[in-house]
């Protein structure tokens, strides 16, 4: 959430921030949690006056005579009820406020674009040559049910639709993806996680899912607990409520795991293939760091640029993007997607996103620091990208790797895991 002092003394930012990324009912947040902090800063004053009078009232009372006694106990039996109700005020205002910050969304960067949706996000560079093949090219979905990698009519009959299952070469390729992504980090100094699947609504909250990202989480309601759409969500909480070091930051860690959206809103959208599914997996990267924005921003572009390397290492077209304004999440400050070059599509396809919050999700989690030399107490900044995301991924990777015989070739940076192979997949033609 955003500090209350930012919010007092710079409404209209908070107001426009909102605005920018065309959430207009999070706008009118702003005024109603003015509103409450106003009453409740109000009522604060009496609040400890009362206070201060009933811890003082004992001695007084022993000052008192066997007659005056009586008197001041009656009254001081009304101050308590009195003191109560103003107490239970109080409780009712501060909750109200909480969950009226919690509705205001982080304020985008100066250099966030506008516009409406991801429609309007800006191109920032591309790399690579989109192939001319000579040939009609299969779409992966095409190319994997004829190779026996694919099949979505036995996933769809167990699980529903957007499911899939996959076989043989692609489930090894799958996997070949996942572990190059967690190589390439932890060659560069991240940790390894392997968290949770399940978390507590805290943890959703912390990270700025709730509220507002309810209808897009598979909910476990007997047990209070809810999976994960991305590992940004347990990884970020792994130091919510602790005070941390600063000689300890940055954290960086990268996680791969399993993730499950509901994919709500999207009916009808991408109904063929392997683009929008229920279940996946991710490699996430995400950094905690000292609250230093030029820092922030420098990390941000690290991030962006381990995707990148790995996508070339793939050689795989694409191009970065500015998200928009419109197509911002409430809890991003800026962030770059990196969209993959899909033939089926006859255009770039989202593959990665990477985001920094400065200290919005740490409020919320309520993850600081202890600035070196017994300094003040200050919030983290976090950030996280999207290293690999399968079985998206295998969409470019297929599709633009095909040969004419309807066999795969594999990327040399992926050979290793696949046992050295260069080619997947028998020829079909």
């Amino acid at each position: 959430m955003l500090d209350l002092k930012l919010l007092r003394e710079n409404p209209d930012a908070v107001r426009a921030g909102a605005m920018k990324k065309r959430m207009p009912d999070r706008a009118a947040a702003v005024d109603r949690a003015l509103a409450v902090d106003v009453e409740l800063r109000a009522m604060l004053p009496k609040l400890d006056a009362m206070r201060s009078e009933q811890k003082s009232a004992g001695k007084e009372m022993g000052k008192l005579g066997p007659a005056e006694r009586e008197a001041f106990l009656a009254k001081q039996k009304e101050r308590k009820v009195e003191l109560q109700a103003l107490e239970e005020k109080e409780k009712r205002l501060r909750a109200d406020l909480d969950a009226q910050l919690a509705l205001i969304p982080n304020v985008p960067d100066a250099d966030v674009p506008e516009g409406k949706d991801d429609t309007e996000n800006v191109e920032v560079r591309r790399w690579g040559t989109v192939r001319d093949f000579g040939f009609q090219p299969k779409p992966h979905y095409e190319l994997g049910e004829a190779q026996g990698w694919l099949d979505f009519d036995r996933a769809a009959a167990m699980a529903g639709s957007r499911n899939y299952i996959l076989f043989g070469d692609l489930a090894l390729l799958h996997d070949a993806v996942l572990r190059y992504a967690v190589d390439l980090l932890v060659a560069r100094g991240f940790t390894p996680v392997d968290p949770p699947l399940l978390v507590r609504d805290a943890a959703m909250y912390g990270t700025g899912f709730f509220p507002g990202g309810e209808e897009q989480t598979y909910r476990c309601e007997k047990d209070g607990l809810n999976l994960i759409g991305t590992s940004e969500v347990p990884v970020t909480s792994l130091h919510g409520g602790e005070m941390l070091a600063e000689a300890d930051l940055p954290k960086k860690y990268v996680a791969r795991s399993a993730c499950f959206r509901r994919e709500a809103g999207t009916y009808g959208k991408d109904t063929r293939g392997l683009y929008r599914v229920h279940q996946f997996q991710k490699v996430e990267q995400v950094i905690v760091d000292v609250a230093d924005k030029a820092r922030s921003i420098q990390r941000h572009q690290e991030i962006v640029r381990n995707a990148e390397d790995m996508l070339q290492a793939f050689d795989l077209p694409y191009r970065v993007v500015a998200v928009c304004g419109g197509d911002l999440g409430v809890p991003q400050a800026m962030k770059y997607d990196i969209e993959t070059w899909m033939p089926s599509r006859g255009n770039y396809g989202e593959t990665h996103s990477a985001s920094r919050f400065y200290d919005y999700q740490a409020r919320r989690l309520d993850l600081r620091y202890r600035q070196k030399d017994g300094g003040k107490a200050t919030y983290c900044h976090t950030l996280n990208n999207t290293v690999a995301a399968s079985p998206r991924i295998l969409i470019p990777l297929l599709e633009n790797h095909q040969q004419q015989d309807g066999t795969v070739r594999v990327p040399p940076a992926l050979q290793p895991y696949l046992g050295g192979r260069a080619v997947l997949g028998k020829p079909l033609r």
